[in-house]
């Protein structure tokens, strides 16, 4: 497939149930790369988008809703690391980096600006497809129990709102969250004044065993902490067992 076939917008597909297909933007300034994933995705049943850079990423999240984005880290111009850091100013997206193999410093910076994932460079389709399928669906769980049981959780002043996936400040300002760190204060929330351990939180974040290192948790750690303020105190490491939330939680 060529690649002028790959950044083709498509016509709308839908699924035999009739709900809309979930739709990836591919951000990559391989051709074959974008040839690649864009088939593959494809052929398991998504809509796929394509982009080259960041100007091209951003006239497609212009266009219409995006479901999650792969993102690469090494792009001409503004470098993937740069493009996720935007994002996450203004959107909880989630976002699945690739890297270079074997260069954790690339995944923990990734994971430190927001990506909710990452996969090295090259890398299995089959495993893409695998991290795509558990980010999307720790999503489609969350919205449903937000549904079902309250919509969010009140503790020293802030609020989350897990409809909106919303976090707000006590002044009343909504703080942006990456996947990753929301899933992460939600875990805290759900289990207040008990430890969690690392296990624990990487089970909560991705729902699937992985081989992800200590640091990447604690970065996560690290973030959620930065953007909590003063708040961030309320989350103690406990030396060789994992993390306690120590605020009083409630439930509204």
């Amino acid at each position: 497939m060529g690649e002028q076939a790959v950044g083709v917008k498509e016509a709308e597909h839908h699924s035999p149930e009739g709900s809309a297909l979930p739709q990836i933007l591919v951000v990559d300034d391989d051709g074959e790369i974008l040839a690649l994933v864009a088939r593959f995705l494809r052929a398991h049943g998504f809509r796929v988008h394509a982009a080259r850079n960041g100007a091209e990423m951003n006239e497609v999240l212009r266009q219409g809703a995006i479901d999650l984005i792969i993102l690469d880290l090494m792009l001409p111009g503004r470098s993937g690391l740069d493009l996720c850091r935007d994002l996450r100013r203004t959107s909880s997206l989630p976002v699945i980096m690739l890297t270079a193999k074997g260069e954790e410093t690339d995944r923990i910076v990734g994971l430190e600006v927001g990506a909710d994932d990452y996969l090295p460079k090259p890398f299995n389709p089959r495993e893409l497809l695998a991290r795509i399928n558990a980010v999307l669906r720790r999503v489609r769980t969350q919205a449903t129990a937000a549904h079902t049981a309250g919509r969010g959780f009140l503790f020293a002043g802030w609020r989350l709102d897990t409809l909106k996936r919303e976090l707000m400040n006590p002044k009343g300002v909504v703080v942006d969250l990456s996947t990753g760190e929301y899933e992460f204060l939600l875990a805290f929330l759900e289990a207040p004044q008990r430890v969690l351990t690392r296990e624990f939180l990487l089970d909560a974040a991705r729902n699937r065993a992985s081989d992800a290192f200590d640091r990447a948790i604690d970065v996560q750690v690290s973030r959620l902490r930065r953007k909590l303020d003063d708040a961030g105190e309320l989350i103690k490491t406990i030396r060789g067992a994992g993390y306690f939330f120590s605020a009083d939680v409630t439930r509204v």
